[in-house]
């Protein structure tokens, strides 16, 4: 049963609409950029744990790719997140009346149901090493339960950058 449980919250994760959007410099040749690293002081904005996980899924994401993470990079990556808490919209009605003749009366409400909903925008910025200027960016936003495992967070963010990795180099 937690097998399938599991199945069924990577399925969600995956298919919840994380919208991407990038921007680039045309200027830019990108086939000359083969190496990587990533800025030795981020500050995302979020935990340390998920900074490593987020660098992690990158880095594989990136070699994957064939592009090779080197002390002497052609780009570095940065990354960044805004979050925003919000309730799951999710309530059960509870409803009271009464009728009579020609009069109703009638009290009616909801009860909240579910976890809040995080709503996480991730920018990741690509920035020429020697130039040290921006040459690609991409803003990502999506939806994830509060309170999610490990695990769980993990498959988020893999779903989340591969989207935004997809894009890069652009065509």
């Amino acid at each position: 049963m937690r097998f399938i449980y599991s199945w069924v919250l990577a399925f969600l994760l995956i298919s919840c609409g994380a919208v991407v959007s990038i921007d680039y410099d045309k200027e830019v040749d990108f086939s000359a950029f083969n190496r990587y690293d990533f800025y030795p002081d981020i500050e995302s904005g979020l935990s340390e744990l998920d900074n490593k996980r987020i660098i992690k899924i990158v880095d594989s994401l990136m070699q994957d790719r064939n592009f090779i993470r080197s002390k002497n990079p052609d780009f570095l990556i940065n990354f960044y997140a805004d979050e925003s808490v919000r309730n799951s919209g999710s309530t059960i009605g509870v409803g009271i009346g009464q009728s009579s003749r020609n009069s109703h009366i009638g009290i009616s409400g909801g009860i909240p149901v579910g976890r809040n909903v995080v709503n996480q925008h991730l920018t990741v910025d690509f920035v020429d090493a020697k130039k040290d200027q921006l040459i690609w960016k991409a803003e990502s936003g999506a939806d994830y339960k509060e309170h999610i495992t490990p695990e769980q967070k993990e498959k988020f963010f893999i779903s989340v950058l591969s989207k935004i990795l997809k894009k890069f180099p652009p065509e």
